[in-house]
């Protein structure tokens, strides 16, 4: 088997992914990866003839995100007819679903350089405008049991006992890691300005970070969540979760993670397929793993796979120097930390979803990509990278400096 090489990797920045205020609400996702692919041919001097397929997370695939954008993105760009293009939705999952694809292509043989990552235009393609069945079909609901991601996270906390003030503390530390990882130029290696059509930059860092996010702002936050239990879901709970006394909604905007617009792409291929056109590669994949857990309680799934893909890897947490683990909400990376014993400096050290955007499709490639950013800002040798999806959906992934 051969082993799958990441040799670029670049995103855009996170704009806010409102179509009032996002930097890049009037930008098409297309206009958008066109972007990202330019700047991987110029980075690389990748030409299309040495591409086979692109793979792309992308959670709303309606409208703008319709109709397959991974290929047509590609035949837009001008790219060969050759390049095969497939968009997958695994909710959050999404964009590393699809780094997962990659490598099974590369290690299987199938594939000798492929394109994987994401985009997700909140701003133009909001969430649930696909109307799935999941959320929107009342007997699919009951069927299902849906649970409002919020909810899950409320849960969550109730259960392992976090308390208000350490919620919200966990968050205004991410935010103010973010702000000051953005200040001191952290995120410079694979950060590519977005331009409009007349060539004009209009955004060059992460939109959604507050720096001004302090646990004493944070103190007049409400709880968003508690509207959405709903009397089905609250019985569902009591039956599956008897331990459960009481459950608190502690979740807030500022502890939740901010709805972003944003695309990323890494370029994954075997050693001698980069070699052959010039490539040194940045990091091998070592391992990766999708899972998923109870989908009421939903948001673990995250945090089983990062277990699971570091066990695959033949290593321990204690060989890891850097995680990186979507904030899918402050009460599961409290949980990740105090499960796993892990080290508060090891652990998003520059925040993550919460602080700097959660664009949904991508956010799996953004994460990867920043945690190979901080391992050759740091020159250490093992990350992992992880993330939580809608129905207890959950993908990891261990990467090897090389």
């Amino acid at each position: 088997m051969k082993e799958a090489y990441i040799f670029d990797a670049v995103r855009t920045p996170r704009g806010k992914g409102s179509a009032k205020s996002g930097a890049l609400k009037d930008l098409k996702p297309i206009h958008v990866l066109a972007q990202l692919f330019s700047a991987l041919e110029q980075r690389t001097n990748l030409q299309d003839k040495d591409l086979e397929s692109i793979i792309l997370g992308c959670v709303g695939q309606v409208g703008d995100q319709g109709a397959d954008i991974a290929k047509i993105a590609a035949v837009c760009h001008g790219w060969g007819d050759h390049i095969d293009g497939a968009t997958v939705n695994t909710f959050c999952t999404s964009a590393l679903t699809a780094i997962g694809m990659a490598t099974a292509k590369i290690r299987s043989g199938m594939s000798k350089m492929v394109i994987a990552g994401g985009i997700e235009m909140l701003s133009r393609v909001p969430m649930f405008a696909d109307k799935g069945a999941w959320f929107s079909d009342k007997e699919v609901i009951e069927k299902s049991h849906f649970t409002h991601m919020g909810v899950a996270a409320d849960l969550i906390a109730s259960l392992e006992g976090f308390n208000q003030e350490e919620l919200n503390a966990y968050a205004a530390q991410s935010h103010q890691r973010a702000a000051f990882a953005t200040k001191n130029g952290h995120f410079l290696r694979s950060l590519v300005p977005v331009k409009n059509e007349a060539s004009v930059t209009i955004l060059d860092h992460d939109e959604c970070i507050r720096p001004s996010t302090t646990v004493e702002v944070m103190k007049t936050m409400q709880p968003l969540f508690g509207q959405h239990v709903s009397p089905s879901i609250r019985q569902k709970m009591k039956a599956r979760y008897p331990q459960l006394q009481t459950l608190q909604h502690f979740h807030n905007i500022g502890n939740s993670p901010a709805m972003a617009d944003g695309a990323c792409l890494l370029l994954i291929g075997s050693l001698e397929k980069g070699k052959a056109i010039g490539l040194t590669p940045k990091a091998k994949i070592v391992a990766y793993d999708n899972t998923a857990c109870e989908p009421i309680i939903m948001l673990l799934g995250g945090q089983i796979s990062m277990e699971n893909a570091v066990k695959k890897a033949g290593l321990t947490m204690q060989d890891i120097d850097l995680h990186n683990f979507a904030e899918a909400f402050a009460s599961t990376c409290l949980k990740y930390q105090r499960d796993l014993n892990i080290d508060p400096n090891k652990f998003n050290v520059n925040g993550c979803t919460m602080t700097m955007g959660h664009a949904q499709g991508a956010s799996g490639a953004m994460i990867t990509t920043t945690l190979l950013d901080e391992m050759e800002r740091r020159d250490v040798q093992f990350g992992v990278a992880g993330i939580s999806g809608g129905a207890g959906l959950g993908a990891g992934i261990v990467i090897e400096r090389v």
